[in-house]
């Protein structure tokens, strides 16, 4: 019996729509800040190397003009292209180093998201993730964390730096020449209104682009997630078809903003060369006439040509601003997904107290009523039943009835609705939720193994466990015979999802793991469905000795598991239905009575 209550997420189409996370709290800008002050004195000392390299570059026009004045007296040249050379070094020295600095400090803004970000994923609500595309969280871990830090380090550095250049090198205009300098405001101002209109349709475009690049990344890990599937149901066009189309989506996203960086990179071009054409035509004019001296004209040229970089880096600084901005959106999306509470605190009134006991503890629903989304149906209609202290409790019923659900509620993946879910008589809203899951071992349906070694797999909720204990639960589980045949023993890798194990090494594994932390209440979900006879035989065993130390729960779909039970929990359509042992329940369910008949397999 396979319980189905949990609903499955519909698969994901290029077409659909995100499951959209809580919108930001906060503005991008105030997020960038926190984000960027824990590194400020790396991007301080960055940013002023930057901007005394910019400093020095707007000095070069000026010892031109010196250059030029010079060879027009007749005088020497050695001083002033001691001086030019001297400003070129320097200035190529500090426009190095500055962007150094500045990108040390982007790789540990990013570093430090990207920590957060982990830690709030994996401490994401249950609910949570069966809402959301596993791909698309794993692309804003990565491709949005990287964009960004390009902004976090000299994008707004370098932004800020190339409008003080712009700046500096506008009121040196003025002073040059104030005929020439009007000239050049018509095309600051044409540029200003211009970007106005074009930088939030960049970050429009980009949070698409980014939108659709993590749906194509959900439907390929969709895809590998059953690729066995995919390939025994020949289903490899029908896939190919669904990225295909995730991609032509990614790439159509991807050209519209695109189209608008390219959009801003000619507003900034265009304007500066037609000024520089105007400076040309208006200047030569006024030396002709003798109204200017031509080493001003040259020196107001080489400003205006040294300024077409500032201008242009503003211009992408602020394109890929609007890029980092949406990066953030994206990012902060998920800081607003709820979270489980790390705390060991727990909700606990002053005058109650976690029971201190190494005993078994005790499982009591009291009227549970419970439902997955305001939306969907109920799975639980009014649950009660206990499972108290030492023994094998094992819960069946048909498949849908909600059985695998009254694991999810007692490891507090999910809160029940109505009623109370208590473990030792606390409920388990109310235990740190640590403490809670550190006194249970859960053992999945489908008996999840993790990409690494076998050790790695097995000590994972038992990180402290000694050889000793590791060689104990590998005999128990049945698992001495794989470990010898493996190349490294328990330090063999065992591949993404355990793929070269069998169904029911992976079912064994997962047992051992379980053991392990020596839990006061042990959860198998159909923990025998992949077993043969007599693997099968053997772990009831264990279940068995299991549960003369501790509480078992198991969802049951075979006899030979019932019949040795302690008590039996029969759940039909979200209600128990019946409580007692085989053979009362034989004599007085006639639900029980059938399933034993058809569903349960013949006693052993």
């Amino acid at each position: 019996m396979t319980d189905t209550t949990t609903p499955e997420p519909e698969a994901a189409t290029a077409s659909e729509p995100e499951a959209a996370p809580a919108p930001p709290s906060k503005a991008p800008m105030t997020r960038l800040w926190a984000y960027a002050r824990h590194h400020l004195r790396l991007l301080i000392i960055g940013g002023a190397l930057s901007f005394a390299g910019g400093l020095v570059g707007l000095v070069q026009p000026l010892i031109a003009m010196d250059v030029i004045d010079t060879l027009s007296a007749n005088e020497s040249l050695t001083r002033p292209l001691l001086y030019l050379a001297a400003v070129v070094l320097i200035g190529g020295a500090l426009g190095a180093l500055g962007p150094y600095f500045m990108q040390i400090a982007g790789q540990d803004v990013v570093f430090t998201v990207r920590k957060q970000l982990i830690d709030r994923l994996v401490r994401l609500e249950v609910a949570e993730v069966d809402r959301l595309k596993p791909g698309d969280l794993v692309s804003r871990l990565s491709s949005d964390t990287n964009l960004l830090r390009t902004v976090a380090s000299t994008t707004v550095i370098g932004g800020v730096t190339d409008a003080f250049m712009i700046i500096g090198g506008i009121a040196l205009m003025a002073w040059l020449d104030l005929t020439l300098f009007g000239t050049t405001m018509a095309m600051v101002v044409f540029i200003t209104v211009t970007m106005l209109f074009i930088m939030p349709r960049i970050q429009k475009a980009t949070v698409a682009s980014q939108q659709a690049l993590g749906n194509m990344g959900s439907l390929l890990e969709r895809t590998f997630s059953a690729f066995r599937t995919v390939k025994a149901s020949g289903a490899e066009d029908y896939e190919i078809g669904r990225l295909n189309g995730a991609a032509t989506t990614a790439r159509d996203t991807g050209v519209k903003a695109s189209f608008w960086e390219a959009l801003a990179g000619v507003v900034a071009f265009l304007p500066v060369n037609i000024a520089f054409l105007m400076v040309l035509g208006v200047g030569g004019a006024r030396v002709a006439s003798g109204a200017m001296e031509v080493g001003t004209l040259i020196g107001f040229l080489l400003l205006l040509f040294y300024l077409m970089g500032p201008v242009n880096g503003l211009v992408a600084s602020l394109s890929q601003l609007q890029t980092g901005l949406a990066a953030i959106h994206r990012i902060e999306e998920i800081e607003n997904l709820e979270a489980e509470d790390s705390s060991s605190e727990g909700n606990l009134p002053e005058a109650v107290r976690i029971p201190v006991t190494s005993g078994p503890a005790q499982v009591v629903f009291e009227d549970v009523t419970f439902r997955y989304a305001e939306d969907l149906p109920y799975v639980h209609h009014g649950v009660s039943f206990a499972s108290s202290g030492r023994g094998l409790t094992a819960l069946v019923g048909p498949s849908g009835a909600g059985k695998t659900t009254v694991f999810s509620l007692i490891e507090r993946f999910y809160p029940a609705t109505s009623g109370s879910v208590k473990v030792d008589g606390v409920d388990v809203v109310d235990w740190p939720l640590d403490e809670l899951r550190g006194l249970i071992g859960y053992v999945e349906q489908d008996a999840p193994v993790l990409d690494g070694t076998l050790r790695e797999n097995l000590v994972m909720a038992a990180p402290d466990a000694t050889d000793a204990e590791l060689d104990e639960v590998v005999e128990v589980a049945r698992l001495t015979e794989l470990v010898g045949k493996l190349p490294d023993g328990l330090d063999s890798r065992i591949g993404y999802r355990g793929t070269t194990l069998s169904g029911g090494e992976r079912q064994r594994v997962a047992i051992a793991r379980a053991l392990l932390r020596k839990p006061r209440l042990l959860l198998l979900d159909e923990a025998t469905s992949q077993l043969d006879a007599a693997n099968e035989a053997a772990l009831k065993q264990v279940m068995l000795d299991a549960a003369e130390r501790t509480n078992v729960l198991v969802v049951a779909h075979r006899l030979s598991t019932v019949t040795s039970a302690d008590q039996i929990v029969v759940f039909d359509a979200g209600l128990v239905r019946a409580v007692g042992t085989h053979s009362e329940l034989v004599e007085n369910d006639d639900l029980y009575r059938d399933l034993a008949a058809s569903q349960l397999l013949t006693a052993a």
